[in-house]
């Protein structure tokens, strides 16, 4: 039986050098920008007030309200699902899709006033462990009890861009023990419904049936 090793991630974060003060300057440089840009604005927006709401915004939808006041153009964007891209390239054309069709409805916008451009950014992703391990299900409950949330966001919100799957780590992992119900019950989950902290009770009232 395969061990499960929880890790975590720390990210570095790199000011790109480039800005946008209008709609069309945030299409131009979405569409150039690294993937890990794009990775940065969205899911990491997501990890850091996932303590405070249920469903967070992303960097531009939150800049192109709270900025340029363009509230339709800003839920457009907020309301994509993020879970369902397999890719940052399909995640990253579906926001250039929504701005394009914005610009070609209203054709023309004004810039934001200096000093509150948006700066693109970027992060390297470090991957490390996070001190616990389980060699059954057992073990798995337990650890999940005072893994750190980071670890949970790690295993849950990266897997699917990671490794280019529809399953998370976890249930990964039930599947090769042989815990495919499990596996099934926690893929029934909407992570992004949710904070960490209560995701986690969820986990564990799922495993908590078997242990």
């Amino acid at each position: 039986m395969p061990d499960f090793e929880f890790k975590t991630e720390l990210h570095l974060v790199k000011l790109l050098g480039v800005k946008a003060r209008n709609i069309q300057e945030l299409l131009d440089n979405l569409q150039n920008v690294p993937l890990s840009s794009v990775y940065y604005h969205t899911h990491r927006f997501l990890k850091q007030h996932h303590f405070l709401s249920p469903e967070p915004p992303n960097d531009f939808a939150y800049w192109i309200k709270n900025t340029l006041n363009l509230k339709t153009l800003s839920e457009e964007i907020a309301s994509i699902d993020t879970v369902k891209y397999e890719s940052l390239k399909e995640l990253r054309s579906e926001i250039s899709g929504i701005i394009s069709s914005c610009l070609e409805r209203e054709k023309e916008f004004h810039n934001c006033q200096k000093g509150d451009e948006f700066h693109f950014m970027s992060c390297q992703t470090f991957v490390m462990p996070a001190g616990k391990k389980a060699s059954d299900l057992k073990e798995f409950y337990e650890a999940m009890k005072t893994v750190d949330i980071s670890s949970i966001y790690f295993h849950i919100f990266e897997a699917k861009l990671r490794l280019k799957r529809n399953e998370n780590d976890f249930q990964a992992w039930l599947g090769e023990i042989g815990e495919k119900e499990l596996a099934r019950k926690l893929s029934n989950l909407d992570p992004y419904n949710m904070t960490l902290e209560n995701l986690r009770k969820q986990i564990l009232k799922i495993l908590a049936v078997k242990i």
